[in-house]
């Protein structure tokens, strides 16, 4: 399944263009995210991570892990022994700013990064529908706010799926798009009038807070992915709706 909505211009390869994106508003991104969400967004994380706890996971996969809040936040409530940070597509400037802010080193001239965080975080540059690792590598693999920029969904979910040993678990938290009044509308307007005019003023590039209403807006939530999930090789696939339906957590099991 492709998805059609793309940051820039609609000839080009989504892929290079969420890159380019990232790119621009790395220094930005986490800053706006909780501000713009009235810090809601870190609750909603903490209740993915949540979704994890009975599993104990040894190996994780964080796709999509921009600038390694999802990685830092799961590291220190489920204590693997080892966790591994990829990007979604080709995120460049996410992982400067990863290193930069947490590690405070950037290293991007190797494939893989090993860090100091007790030795539990390895950051591997990489694309999320080909995934740099072998069949049945992980316990539990994550996405926090990454899956809606993926150009092929089901391809992307299906080598996570590849990578996840059998009875694995995958936990993906995704916006969606609520559908009770007057919510709906609320979110709606501030989504396309609210959002983008902060962005403008904080980022340095504007486009990317349009992108991000249109993105969600087109995003195949609730029951149409958990479709695509089980598609994708998913079994006991769940959904369980956060924030009056703005944000969603997602479950599958290989």
């Amino acid at each position: 399944m492709e998805n059609e909505v793309k940051p820039y211009n609609p000839g080009d390869s989504k892929k290079e263009q969420v890159a380019t994106m990232f790119n621009r508003i790395a220094k930005t991104y986490d800053f706006l995210n909780h501000f713009l969400s009235l810090g809601i967004d870190i609750i909603w994380r903490k209740k993915a991570i949540g979704e994890l706890r009975k599993d104990r996971p040894k190996l994780i996969l964080d796709v999509a892990t921009g600038t390694g809040d999802f990685a830092f936040e799961a590291l220190s409530v489920l204590k693997p022994e080892k966790w591994h940070p990829a990007s979604l597509t080709k995120m460049m400037t996410a992982y400067v700013t990863f290193e930069q802010i947490a590690l405070g080193k950037v290293t991007l001239d190797t494939p893989v990064v090993n860090v100091t965080l007790e030795d539990k975080i390895e950051v591997r540059l990489g694309d999320s529908e080909k995934l740099l690792f072998p069949d049945t590598t992980f316990d539990a693999v994550t996405v926090s706010f990454g899956v809606r920029n993926f150009e092929n969904l089901e391809q992307g979910l299906r080598d996570i799926c590849r990578v996840l040993k059998t009875g694995g678990k995958a936990v993906v938290l995704e916006f969606s798009n609520p559908k009770v009044f007057p919510v709906k509308q609320l979110y709606r307007f501030y989504s396309f009038r609210i959002l983008p005019l902060f962005g403008r003023v904080f980022s340095k590039d504007p486009r990317a807070y349009t992108y991000l209403p249109e993105s969600v807006a087109a995003f195949p939530d609730g029951e149409r992915f958990l479709d695509i999930m089980r598609k994708a090789g998913f079994k006991t696939v769940k959904h369980r709706s956060l924030g009056f339906g703005i944000c969603a957590i997602y479950t599958g099991v290989k």
